[in-house]
């Protein structure tokens, strides 16, 4: 199954978070937090503005992100957990 969002609207997958502290420490999966990190799989075709006119998306498929914490709606698809935000809760394109 394929999903494709809607209008200003991106599929992301979250990047996995590391099982080890920098210190070496193991941390179990409870002490672990959602990360707030992800891989853009799908973008909807762009905003629509008053006028009726589309103001295309500016971030791209395949492009990593950082997003808040607590934004956008998460979605299961074919058994893998997937969030779907708007390009407003996107804070920033990580290079």
């Amino acid at each position: 199954m394929t999903i494709r969002p809607l209008f200003d609207r991106v599929l992301v997958q979250r990047n996995e978070e590391a099982d080890q502290t920098k210190s070496g420490l193991y941390l179990p999966e409870t002490a672990k937090e959602k990360p707030a990190e992800g891989t853009i799989i799908a973008v909807g075709n762009g905003r629509i503005n008053d006028d009726g006119s589309v103001t295309p998306l500016t971030v791209k498929v395949g492009e990593c992100i950082a997003f808040g914490k607590y934004s956008g709606t998460e979605i299961t698809i074919e058994g893998e957990d997937r969030l779907i935000l708007r390009e407003d809760d996107i804070l920033g394109i990580l290079t």
